[in-house]
């Protein structure tokens, strides 16, 4: 019943998207074609105005993805499926230590995975101090040796992408539900477009 009630919203908020879609359509249609440009010029700094806040929060945070949605349930009850995270990746006095969540990538794997820290160590090296670390979901029964690639035992830096500060529950489902359903995230980027190109302000 909960996988006919889901297919059935899809297929309402599909169709709605659609009709919405082919009435701004029209619109667009009937606009002349100078103010089609200059909507077409909207758009564009609309992008830019986001990519520029993007990489604004990539230097802040130090974080080369400094928002991530949690995909799975393996930390669970500390997150859950669908939960917002936002990450940074400042050191100076305040080094990764047990107990942080942090949010890490593996050879091999294109989804970052979120877990927390249960084993941390450093090492001098010739040009600055190198962490250790081992991690492991809150709700698995064991440590990820297993998920990191053949041979490895820690993550090191260069599998960090930054542990979590700060988090919004359940924000990110619509993250979720674009990947599930890749139509979705098209007919939501087509309305988006269309609704700034027929905006008469």
């Amino acid at each position: 019943r909960r996988v006919h009630g889901r297919w059935v919203l899809l297929f309402k908020m599909g169709s709605y998207i659609q009709d919405t879609l082919q009435e701004y359509w029209h619109i667009v249609r009937r606009m002349p074609v100078r103010q089609l440009i200059g909507q077409a010029i909207n758009l564009g700094l609309v992008v830019c105005s986001a990519l520029m806040i993007w990489k604004s929060l990539m230097y802040i945070t130090c974080s080369e993805s400094p928002i991530v949605v949690v995909l799975s349930g393996s930390m669970e009850p500390g997150f859950y499926r669908g939960d917002l995270l936002f990450l940074t990746f400042h050191e100076t006095g305040d080094p990764f230590k047990v107990g942080d969540v942090v949010v890490f990538k593996i050879e091999g794997r294109d989804i970052p995975i979120v877990h927390r820290v249960i084993r941390a160590h450093t090492a001098e090296g010739k040009q600055e101090s190198e962490f250790f670390l081992l991690t492991k979901g809150d709700n698995n029964p064991v440590d990820d040796t297993a998920l990191y690639a053949r041979g490895q035992q820690w993550l090191e830096r260069r599998h960090i992408m930054g542990r979590s500060k700060a988090y919004l529950p359940y924000v990110g489902m619509v993250t979720i539900i674009m990947n599930d359903y890749p139509f979705v995230k098209y007919l939501l980027i087509g309305f988006l477009a269309l609704l700034v190109i027929t905006n008469k302000e």
